[in-house]
């Protein structure tokens, strides 16, 4: 009885509380706007969320004048409300007249200025945006190598509210790196240590070099590459204490980093745990690397290579929930793990979204994806999905999150793209025993947006020219399966010195898919236009091959794809055959061509390759080949000798032969300039042989082994990306010309 007389006093005091409360609030009768001049009164209404027979207190006058601030269209607000009557007096900000930068000559860092500013013209002006724009303008400055930028922010007050903005810079010099110390307990010479990072010593022959100058983002990024670089060397207590710039002189500075590298740490035991309806024979292949690390020294790349394999075994297994854990346990100068491999709870995908993507269309980017909206959600696809969509090569840069959904069990994938050019304009050219090659490039990676590849590119040299246009839509209406077109017009003139000339045009166009995992199929058509003239100085074979030809061939592949991913591939091979069958043709030739290609890293931060590569061509009816026809090695597989300019000759021409094989193997130097993101060094060898003259035994087969050994560069620079080769020939037969450089260069668009 008590309990109940004290629930109705509670609920009667509720009661009286409320009531007492919209008694102290008045009805709105009427709302007036003042001062605005801009902005129109309806809108100003709705920011104040007040409406005509709202009740209203000074809460919801507090919360109006908050919402009316947080617009941004107003530099002063006063709100009076009277007998009904709300009258709001606005100051609307002023619009900025022209916006200015003085003092910067440079285009390119003008640019960048006003791309991060706060501020924009035609826009409201804020007198708090000026103070963080001015910030902003120094800390790019600062981190462009200006330290001592001054700016200087100037009003001018026109009539009808109106301002323009203008910000005097006064740049000053480039703080230079006069020298880079490494202080404390660093066990590794100075030496070294500075081809670790990224930031270098001033040097006057280094004018290309932007990393001579102080640059704060530079400097956090070299505190990580030292800490990795000792992890990787074994000193997993690492610390990088400090990073410090002491200056010398008006603008020269010396970087100093404070490192304490501790103990030295081996890896001891490295176990497995799994759970029990797990089967330990799947994660076989892990038992090798374990061995192979115990007793060296403590490496992060070893943990990472580990996991990879992790993850590689539970996508070939289908374990669609699991997560692995490493337990860490030092003891003494030995670290021991384990590799926990546990069921987690099964999540699903309920939404990704994509940002980022004004060009790119949406679907294009999903088309990537190795998982969708309903599907068990997957950290390793999500991750190889991501990789998926860098390797289109569309995107400066490729970002990720994973956020909890509207339930505990679903989760949603928000991807941020970031839009580059994705225009290419390429030229290159070869120098060799017997003249040169000089090519010619246009393409578009995206046209419209669509993910299309449109290509047209000309080779010309002293006796032959080129040209194909080319497009190809991976993803043909959304049907999974990729459909490409390409026309080809060649000439190749060679009646003053072999008394011949073909002339040629031909069309391809055809479809690949995925037939089975990683096995894609493809079928194409190609048809083709031939005229070959001859002179009285051609060969016996020559003339007889003279006339108009038609011909038409049915294309099969089959691609066995085994990389661990398409961009940037450390590991995984490649297996791919194709056949050429003659439909129409007067000779009919039957093509074979099978190529392989093995990745692997030899050590750490390595990429080693070996492919090889066959091909013949003969005719089903015991035709002659025609010359169009005959095989050719690849000039990628062979550097150090001419494009076409290898085998079999029919008096002063390389006719080609009828099988071709090489072999390939290639490796990188991380080693050389191994924090220089522009650069890429590789050696490679390159072995080769062409073969075979069906329609005529008297000549020379040139059944020989042609070889080399080169180096190849890869270096982006300013105006494209650059790559070079310098070759030294092994082996040759005596009728092959040489090349012993070979260089090209692209920009984008």
């Amino acid at each position: 009885m008590i309990k109940s007389t004290f629930k109705l006093f509670q609920f009667l005091i509720v009661l009286s509380f409320l009531f007492l409360q919209n008694s102290l609030a008045e009805k709105v009768k009427e709302i007036e706007i003042i001062g605005n001049e801009r902005i129109p009164k309806e809108t100003i209404k709705t920011f104040s969320s007040i409406k005509k027979n709202d009740y209203i207190d000074d809460n919801k006058i507090n919360d109006a004048l908050r919402s009316l601030y947080e617009s941004n269209f107003f530099t002063n607000i006063a709100i009076d409300f009277n007998n009904g009557k709300l009258i709001i007096r606005v100051i609307e900000n002023p619009i900025i007249q022209n916006l200015k930068i003085e003092g910067v000559k440079a285009q390119k860092i003008r640019d960048q200025f006003f791309d991060n500013l706060e501020l924009k013209q035609r826009g409201s002006f804020f007198e708090e945006k000026l103070k963080r724009d001015i910030q902003t303008i120094k800390n790019i400055g600062k981190d462009l190598g200006y330290y001592f930028i001054e700016v200087e922010a100037i009003q001018e007050t026109l009539d009808s509210n109106k301002v323009n903005i203008t910000f005097n810079i006064d740049l000053g010099e480039k703080a230079k790196i006069k020298k880079i110390s490494f202080v404390g307990d660093k066990k590794f010479k100075d030496s070294k240590l500075r081809n670790v990072i990224v930031s270098e010593e001033y040097k006057f022959w280094k004018f290309i070099s932007g990393k001579k100058f102080l640059n704060e983002n530079l400097i956090k990024l070299d505190l990580r590459l030292l800490k990795n670089f000792y992890l990787n060397k074994g000193y997993y207590n690492v610390k990088i204490n400090s990073s410090f710039a002491k200056i010398i002189s008006k603008n020269e500075f010396e970087l100093i980093f404070n490192i304490n590298a501790n103990q030295k740490i081996f890896f001891g035991d490295l176990s497995l745990s799994v759970p029990i309806d797990f089967k330990k024979d799947n994660f076989i292949s892990l038992e090798k690397i374990f061995n192979d690390a115990k007793g060296k020294p403590y490496s992060i790349n070893v943990i990472e290579k580990i996991l990879n394999e992790i993850d590689s075994i539970t996508i070939t297994e289908q374990f669609e929930s699991v997560k692995a854990n490493v337990i860490e346990d030092v003891v003494s100068d030995k670290i021991n793990l384990v590799f926990e491999i546990e069921d987690t709870q099964k999540l699903f995908v309920e939404k990704i979204n994509i940002y980022g993507n004004n060009i790119t269309n949406e679907n294009v980017i999903r088309n990537q994806l190795l998982i969708d909206e309903g599907d068990p959600f997957n950290q390793i696809l999500s991750k190889r999905s991501i990789n998926n969509i860098k390797g289109l090569n569309f995107f400066k840069s490729v970002s990720s999150e994973i956020i909890e959904g509207s339930s505990p069990e679903t989760r949603i994938l928000n991807i941020e793209v970031e839009e580059k050019a994705t225009g290419e304009i390429s030229a290159g050219a070869g120098v060799g025993t017997n003249g040169g090659t000089v090519m010619f490039g246009i393409k578009e990676n995206n046209y419209l947006g669509k993910g299309i590849a449109v290509n047209t590119n000309f080779t010309i040299n002293t006796e032959a020219l080129k040209g194909v246009f080319s497009v190809r839509n991976p993803n043909y209406n959304n049907t999974d399966k990729s459909a490409f077109f390409s026309f080809e017009a060649t000439e190749t003139d060679r009646l003053t010195n072999s008394g011949y000339k073909m002339n040629k045009i031909g069309l391809n166009f055809g479809t690949k898919f995925e037939y089975f995992d990683d096995l894609f199929f493809g079928i194409s058509s190609s048809t083709a236009l031939e005229n070959i003239e001859t002179n009285s100085t051609a060969s016996a074979r020559q003339k007889a091959q003279k006339g108009n030809y038609f011909d038409t061939f049915l294309g099969l592949d089959f691609d066995y794809d085994r990389r661990n991913q398409k961009f940037q591939t450390t590991r995984g091979f490649r297996s791919f055959y194709n056949l050429k069958l003659p439909l129409l043709s007067d000779t009919n030739t039957l093509t074979n061509f099978y190529t392989y290609k093995y990745f692997t890293e030899l050590y750490e931060d390595n990429i080693s390759t070996v492919s090889f590569y066959l091909k013949s061509v003969n005719s089903i009816t015991n035709e002659d080949v025609k010359l169009s026809e005959r095989a050719f090695v690849p000039s990628n597989r062979l550097r150090g000798f001419e494009s076409g300019k290898v085998g079999p000759k029919d008096g002063d021409d390389f006719i080609g032969g009828n099988y071709v094989t090489t072999l390939n193997f290639s490796s990188t130097l991380p080693f050389l300039f191994e924090n220089s993101q522009n650069t890429d060094f590789l050696i490679f060898m390159d072995i080769a042989n062409i073969w075979g003259v069906d329609y005529d035994a008297s000549l020379d087969s040139s059944n020989k082994i042609r070889s080399a050994i080169g180096i190849g560069v890869d270096y982006f620079t300013p105006v494209g990306p650059l790559n070079f080769s310098l070759t030294e020939v092994i082996s040759k037969s005596d009728t092959d010309k040489t090349e012993g450089f070979r260089f090209n260069l692209g920009t984008t668009f």
